[in-house]
C-alpha cells in the first residue's frame, strides 16, 4: 500500500523549471531509489516531498498528509539527511545526538548509533574537528534518532570508506526490515542496486525509468556472451540463432550479443558444432548501463 504518493510535481526557480510533472509512489517498508545526475532534480524533488521546499503545482500525500499544510505533524514521523550537514563547530557529538533525541518522545539510544556509525570513538570530539565522512556518518545518525516511520536520506555515503558505507547499508536493510519506509537520493548504482527495492530515474526534471533494479537493468540491453575464438566454429550460424542481435570477434574472443535467452541458445548451437567453448563469460547488464543508456537519451531530447 502506498504511504507516499506524487502526482505531477513542478518546481521552477524563477525562470528556470526543474521539475516537471514527476510521479512516484513508495510503499511502506520500502526502499525507493531517486536517481540522476546532478542537476537532475533529485533533491529538489525530495525537498518538496519532505516539506522543506514549497512545490509549484501537483499533489504529495504521505502517510496522509500534505506537507504543505501539515509540516508539524509530517516532522513526527519523518527524519531526513540533506546533502550537506552543518553543525556549530564547537558542538560535541553527543551533544548533537542528545539534542536530537530531545525532540522526540522514544529516541533510539544514542549509545547504539555511536557504535553502528562508527563514531563512539569521537563522541567528544567537536563537530568541526570531525572529518567529512564522520560528519556524514553524524547527520544520517541524526536523521534516524527520532525512529521515524519515514527517513529521506540524500546522498548518505559520499565521502566514506566501502567499509563504512556497506556497514551503514546492512543496518538501513534492518530498518527497512523493521517497516522503516525509505527514499534514497544517490547517484552511486551500486548503491542503489543494493539496497533499494524500486528505483526512479530522473533526467531533466523528468522521471525517465521506474522499476525494480533488475528490471531496468535489463530493460537497457540483452546479454553478451563471449568466449575464447576457435577453428571451426560458423559464425554465420551463430548469427542466425533466434534472439542474437550481432556477432563479432574481438582481440581473439567471439563476441555473442542477444536477448535473455540467447546464451543459453548459442551453448546449444555451438555443442551441436561439435565446438567447446573456452573462457566462457555471460555479462548481464548492469544498472550502471541502464542509467547512462536513458539519460544519454535524455540529453538528446
Amino acid at each position: 500500500m502506498a504511504l507516499i504518493t506524487v502526482s505531477g510535481l513542478t518546481k521552477s526557480y524563477g525562470a528556470r523549471a526543474v521539475l516537471h510533472g514527476v510521479d512516484l509512489t513508495v510503499d511502506e517498508g520500502e526502499i525507493v531509489g531517486v536517481l540522476g545526475a546532478n542537476g537532475s532534480g533529485k533533491t529538489t524533488a525530495v525537498e518538496c516531498i519532505g516539506g522543506l521546499r514549497p512545490r509549484d503545482g501537483g499533489t504529495i500525500n504521505v502517510a496522509g498528509m500534505d506537507p504543505a499544510t501539515d509540516p508539524l505533524a509530517l516532522r513526527e514521523i519523518l527524519g531526513m539527511q540533506l546533502q550537506e550537514c552543518r553543525l556549530p563547530n564547537k558542538m560535541r557529538v553527543s551533544e548533537a545526538l542528545d539534542l536530537y533525541a530531545a525532540f522526540y518522545a522514544d529516541p533510539r539510544p544514542a549509545g547504539e548509533l555511536l557504535e553502528r556509525f562508527g563514531l563512539a570513538a569521537h563522541a567528544q570530539q567537536p563537530f568541526g574537528k570531525l572529518s567529512g565522512g564522520q560528519q556524514q556518518r553524524l547527520s544520517v545518525a541524526l536523521a534516524l534518532i527520532g525512529r521515524p516511520r519515514i527517513a529521506f536520506l540524500d546522498e548518505l555515503t559520499t565521502g566514506l570508506d566501502p567499509a563504512a558505507r556497506r556497514d551503514i547499508w546492512e543496518y538501513l536493510r534492518l530498518l527497512r526490515d523493521d517497516g522503516m519506509t525509505m527514499i534514497l537520493v544517490t547517484h552511486f548504482m551500486e548503491e542503489a542496486a543494493y539496497l533499494c527495492d524500486r528505483v526512479a530515474i530522473l533526467e531533466g526534471g523528468r522521471v525517465v525509468a521506474s522499476g525494480t533494479p533488475d528490471a531496468i537493468a535489463t530493460a537497457a540491453g540483452g546479454q553478451e556472451t563471449s568466449f575464447a575464438a576457435e577453428d571451426g566454429i560458423d559464425l554465420d550460424a551463430v548469427g542466425r540463432i533466434p534472439g542474437v542481435t550481432s556477432v563479432v570477434v574481438d582481440r581473439g574472443r567471439v563476441v555473442v550479443h542477444g536477448d535473455a535467452d540467447s546464451p543459453q541458445a548459442v551453448l546449444v548451437a555451438l555443442d551441436a558444432q561439435g565446438v567447446r567453448t573456452r573462457q566462457l563469460r555471460v555479462t548481464t547488464p548492469s544498472l550502471d548501463d541502464a542509467y547512462l543508456a536513458l539519460t544519454q537519451e535524455g540529453a538528446g531530447r
